[in-house]
């Protein structure tokens, strides 16, 4: 299935379906599927669009939240997009870190695999463990 956030519309044949954010809610939202909580990145929307799918595992790959590295795995954006701040990664993590006893609570198991990852409220996994607890 493919699922976009924006007003794209898709060629005749090609099945799109829309995903409406919910502005400022930063709650895994559970009740309609297609509407997910905001949590102020996308991360925290494709968590709860996984959840929304059914997934009962879900491996986090890449959520380090810090900038110590930098501040994209690609680079800082340029022209009239805006890149985060330290304040950006800390209000990503309180929010991730703050749903983590809600996905508990439905039964679906998280594993982070970023070994520089600041997220407290998930377990941390070696990708190659994760991988073959999916199996």
């Amino acid at each position: 299935m493919r699922v976009t956030q924006g007003d794209y519309v898709p060629p005749r044949g090609i099945d799109v379906h829309r995903v409406q954010i919910v502005r400022h809610d930063d709650e895994m939202r559970l009740d309609r599927f297609g509407h997910i909580g905001w949590g102020g990145n996308s991360g925290f929307q494709a968590l709860n669009l996984a959840v929304q799918f059914g997934a009962k595992r879900v491996v986090l790959v890449g959520y380090d939240m810090h900038l110590d590295a930098g501040v994209h795995w690609h680079g800082r954006h340029g022209g009239r997009l805006s890149n985060p701040t330290s304040a950006n990664a800390r209000s990503w993590r309180k929010r991730l870190d703050d749903v983590a006893g809600t996905l508990a609570g439905i039964g679906v198991e998280v594993l982070n695999t970023s070994k520089i990852s600041a997220l407290q409220n998930y377990r941390k996994v070696d990708f190659e463990e994760a991988i073959n607890a999916t199996a």
